[in-house]
């Protein structure tokens, strides 16, 4: 989906002095797509030190439909990130951002140079002086130096960007790349144990291989032969960070010592792996997005002469490319891009309907309930929600023969709101979640199996974060459905007879899923359900759908 603004200059001319010169930017226009066939890396207005290290075939035809977007400045939202496509999105967009501060930096040292000639030119003082003060041409930068912001959830990913850019910048030149050994002492090692009985599933042993730690931020710079790492921001091309690093150091109103100077003229924004950083705090996202291009608290990091006009004026935001790379499709991502990226080139949305969804690597045979809960407004759906569960499905989930009843919450607030309600009416239970230690989640995992507590309250980051097999799942409660598509599916699974207590007499023909959603939720059930499957749904006046799964 292309949304590309239009031209309203002629509707909205304004009548100005004779002298007065009004400018306008021109109108994006649609990306064409690269043919692989004549793809040559001159023409793609790439500089020489690139082409250099380019190595033949230069791109995929995933790479090439990216890079034709990119090239054309324009906002992406691509919510089919995977862990085999993920290298080759992180080549193209690295290489997009290297030529973008390698275009800059050379416009400014063109123009340093042009400035230096003619202040040193003692024969045509008054030409000097026009040129100078009409150096209109030699507006060539933002408020601050920090063009390019890439935003990463953890020191792994950060470490493969950095070596993607040595190897696109430097190629074999070890010496081009100051403080490297600093850098991969800091972001290399660090992995996680993997158990080889039982193993963790695939894709988290992809994920969460490599340093983990989601608290950094790093500053690059570049010159004609060199790429310098740890460099202040304000002496920064790009500047490499977690959700969490910028946080620390944006800070929040009140505190003494923040700073958000260094993010007033970002020209390139790249959010990759957005699905981790929602798993880690969304909140850090949003309040990293509403701290852009504000206006700089201090002038110490600016040359007047040298800034571009719409940055003065104040419309920075409209100039900004936004690249964001998700696994899958959410609200709180189509937001961001909706509400935050405001790119006068125009936006770009991929929109591929998902065919069958996750659901069909459910291998249990359990009836699967969708209950659609009717709400007027996404503010009433919290408690409209609330209110069915406490008044409608909770009184059946206490009879004894719902026991070990899993109740699945991926909202953090709705399992707190969870949590009180049960202790309120003092319902045998357990609970895990992210902040819940080792110790406590072996206990209530051991209590739950072995039926001490009837209901086990489970949150959506805790199982993001560890992926354990919770066995004696008899009952599952999805009180909203899972952010994670591969999730649903993973859940139902672990209600196999493998994961069963054999002392309790199993009856597989009694276990039950349930899931709760209301209309706000159309993007996580067509992931699970797939796209045709949940319009349908949506759109029945049934408000509850059971599927089963067949050998």
């Amino acid at each position: 989906m292309i949304e590309i603004p239009k031209d309203r200059s002629k509707e909205t001319k304004k009548t100005v002095l004779l002298e007065d010169e009004e400018t306008y930017a021109p109108e994006g226009t649609i990306p064409k797509a690269l043919s692989l066939s004549e793809l040559d890396p001159k023409k793609l207005f790439l500089k020489e030190r690139i082409q250099r290290h380019l190595e033949e075939p230069v791109f995929t035809e995933l790479q090439a439909e990216c890079f034709s977007i990119f090239n054309n400045y324009q906002d992406l939202y691509y919510p089919s990130r995977t862990l085999e496509n993920g290298e080759s999105l992180r080549f193209v967009y690295c290489l997009h951002a290297l030529n973008h501060i390698m275009k800059s930096t050379s416009k400014i040292l063109h123009h340093n140079l042009k400035l230096a000639e003619a202040a040193n030119s003692k024969k045509q003082k008054k030409k000097v002086k026009k040129a100078i003060s009409s150096a209109q041409e030699y507006r060539d930068q933002g408020l601050v130096r920090p063009k390019v912001l890439i935003v990463v959830p953890f020191r792994s990913a950060a470490l493969k960007i950095v070596e993607t850019l040595k190897k696109q910048f430097a190629g074999d030149e070890a010496k081009a790349v100051t403080n490297y050994n600093r850098f991969l002492t800091e972001y290399g090692g660090d992995t996680l144990y993997f158990p080889k009985h039982n193993p963790k599933p695939e894709d988290y042993e992809r994920l969460f291989s490599g340093n983990t730690d989601d608290n950094f931020r790093i500053g690059i710079s570049f010159s004609k032969s060199s790429m310098k790492l740890y460099t202040k921001y304000y002496n920064s091309d790009l500047i490499l960070a977690s959700p969490l690093g910028l946080r620390m150091t944006i800070g929040a109103e009140g505190e003494a010592q923040r700073d958000y100077d260094f993010l007033s003229s970002i020209e390139l924004l790249i959010l990759d792996q957005t699905e981790i950083c929602m798993a880690q705090n969304w909140d850090h996202v949003v309040h990293l997005m509403d701290h852009l291009h504000l206006q700089p608290q201090s002038t110490e990091h600016t040359d007047f002469s040298r800034v571009r006009y719409w940055c003065l004026n104040g419309w920075s935001r409209f100039y900004r490319q936004t690249i964001l790379l998700a696994s899958h499709d959410l609200p709180e991502f189509r937001s961001i891009f909706n509400s935050k990226c405001a790119n006068y080139r125009g936006k770009i949305r991929t929109a591929n309907p998902v065919k069958s969804g996750s659901i069909r690597h459910v291998v249990v045979q359990v009836p699967q309930t969708f209950h659609r809960i009717e709400v007027t407004s996404l503010d009433q759906s919290f408690d409209a929600k609330f209110q069915h569960f406490t008044t409608v499905l909770l009184p059946q989930l206490r009879s004894i023969t719902m026991a070990r009843c899993l109740l699945y919450v991926p909202s953090y607030f709705d399992y707190v709101r969870l949590r009180n309600y049960f202790k309120k009416e003092e319902l045998s239970f357990v609970q895990i979640c992210e902040y819940s230690k080792d110790a406590k989640i072996a206990r209530a995992r051991d209590m739950f199996f072995h039926g001490s507590s009837h209901f086990m309250l489970y949150s959506e980051r805790s199982h993001f974060f560890r992926r354990p097999r919770i066995k004696g799942i008899r009952h599952l409660v999805f009180y909203q459905l899972p952010a994670y598509p591969q999730f649903y599916a993973e859940m139902i699974n672990l209600m196999a007879n493998e994961y069963q207590n054999r002392k309790d007499g199993i009856d597989a023909s009694a276990m039950t899923v349930t899931v709760l959603y209301t209309k706000y939720d159309l993007l996580r059930l067509s992931a699970i359900v797939g796209s045709e499957q949940a319009a349908k749904i949506a759109a029945s006046p049934k408000a509850a759908h059971t599927f089963t799964t067949h050998k």
